[in-house]
């Protein structure tokens, strides 16, 4: 029988299946025990604790004692805050409510609202925990009922908050919202609806909470060995053996460098090149999106987002093959032509993993010596990320840098049922002022830290 010459290095597989999301009490007892460990990878052995604890404690044992209902909407700038939530709701709020006097009527716990694409590539790790702690998927590319209704159910039946990121994805930088979606804010009033409707007297509750990584001298130390690499990687190196530069000097010369390659890869020549760094990232994303369009035959949209969001979308389809096949009952033929497709939307999703990452770094300012720590560290490593993404990585491949302490901070609630009147009147008003109150909450979180030791 004929065999290929190379088989691709991405083959198709048959779609993720899960069980539905529940609330497994031994995986929730697991997780208690072993959490912080995992945590280690991602925050080292940097210490937690909240402050604005009070609205923490009220709103959660509200929804507890099924007094209310709670949506945790909180920023996700470094991929790690719903595992240091989830892990510190678990292991440390229950001693937290208590010290202030204030008893849990169920055991604490979060759930968590997460992208399907999650599942295809976090590996079995987080296939078999995420449905048993009562995580719910939903896709950002098009509209699921089922997991709709799973996650108004989770709200109204009770008695757990449930945790959305109203960014919708990772934003990598931890002190500005340039995207921010209405996710939160419409669950929540559809779920006062269906309240009211029921007769229940319980009240939704959208609680802001930011998660925030300090930073000391070690992690200063840390950052620099980081720079390093990132300037011997890109060649910034020879560059600065010349002379002495600043900080900002230093990063602005890496970010250049890494552009620039970029700009050389997607043929857009010197010459034609804008002078400001936001216009060029612009036009180096729509290369980066047309060029993936054209790869996978896809349909054009307008928006950057929607565009990202549903090529991704048919980038995992072809990779994870849904309904019930069996790809051992299929043709040499069919089999080789669909580990192609697979392997063609691998190499297609890494113009994606550029644009993903590029879109929120032409919005941060070049931090300066002078800036804060945080600043800093965030800045390389996202430098550091930049290139990362440049040679084809991925965001489980990105380098972050230890806290020493990471602090949950909260806001007080946004009432929803209180302006159910409103949103009857104005459904579409109603929701955008709830979302610039809620974004403007958020932001105070994230501009009020206190500065690193």
């Amino acid at each position: 029988m004929y065999k290929p010459y190379m088989r691709p290095v991405i083959m198709v597989a048959p779609d993720i299946v899960v069980p539905e999301p529940h609330v497994s009490l031994w995986v929730r007892l697991l997780c208690r025990l072993v959490g912080r460990l995992y945590l280690r990878q991602f925050i080292g052995g940097a210490k937690a604790e909240a402050q604005g604890e009070g609205y923490l404690i009220k709103s959660f044992t509200r929804a507890f004692k099924n007094e209310s209902r709670c949506i945790v909407a909180f920023l996700h700038p470094n991929g790690a805050e719903p595992q240091i939530l989830g892990w510190f709701t678990v292991s440390r709020f229950k001693a937290l409510a208590g010290k202030a006097g204030a008893v849990c009527a169920v055991p604490p716990h979060l759930r968590f609202v997460y992208g399907y694409e999650v599942l295809r590539w976090g590996g079995a790790l987080a296939r078999f925990i995420l449905p048993r702690i009562g995580a719910m998927p939903v896709y950002h590319a098009k509209f699921d009922s089922r997991s709709m209704e799973c996650i108004y159910k989770a709200l109204t039946d009770g008695p757990y908050p449930v945790a959305i990121a109203p960014e919708g994805q990772v934003s990598y930088f931890s002190d500005r919202m340039p995207h921010v979606e209405q996710g939160s804010a419409r669950i929540g009033f559809t779920v006062a609806e269906r309240l009211e409707k029921s007769g229940a007297l319980c009240p939704v509750e959208v609680l802001p909470i930011s998660v925030q990584y300090c930073f000391n001298a070690r992690a200063k130390k840390v950052m620099e060995k980081l720079l390093r690499s990132v300037e011997r990687c890109v060649g910034a190196e020879r560059r600065t053996e010349r002379g002495v530069l600043t900080l900002e000097e230093r990063l602005i010369l890496c970010k250049e460098l890494i552009l620039e390659k970029n700009e050389e890869r997607y043929g857009i020549k010197a010459g034609k090149r804008a002078k400001n760094f936001a216009e060029r990232v612009d036009a180096l994303i729509e290369k980066c999106l047309d060029r993936t369009e054209k790869t996978l035959n896809a349909t054009k949209w307008d928006d950057v987002f929607t565009r990202l969001y549903y090529l991704r979308q048919i980038c995992w389809d072809r990779i994870f093959i849904a309904g019930k096949i069996s790809l051992d009952d299929m043709t040499q033929l069919d089999r080789s032509i669909l580990d192609l497709n697979a392997g063609e939307a691998w190499h297609a999703s890494r113009h994606l993993e550029i644009v993903d990452f590029m879109w929120y770094l032409r919005y941060a300012p070049v931090p300066a010596a002078g800036s804060p720590l945080y600043q800093q560290i965030e800045y390389v490593q996202n430098l550091r990320d930049f290139a990362n993404r440049t040679m084809g990585g991925v965001f489980g491949t990105r380098k972050l840098i230890h806290p020493y302490k990471v602090i949950v901070k909260t806001s007080a609630p946004i009432n929803l049922s209180e302006r159910l009147d409103a949103y009857h009147r104005d459904r579409k008003g109603t929701v955008k002022k709830v979302m610039a109150e809620l974004e403007e909450k958020l932001f105070e979180l994230a501009g009020s830290r206190e500065d690193s030791e």
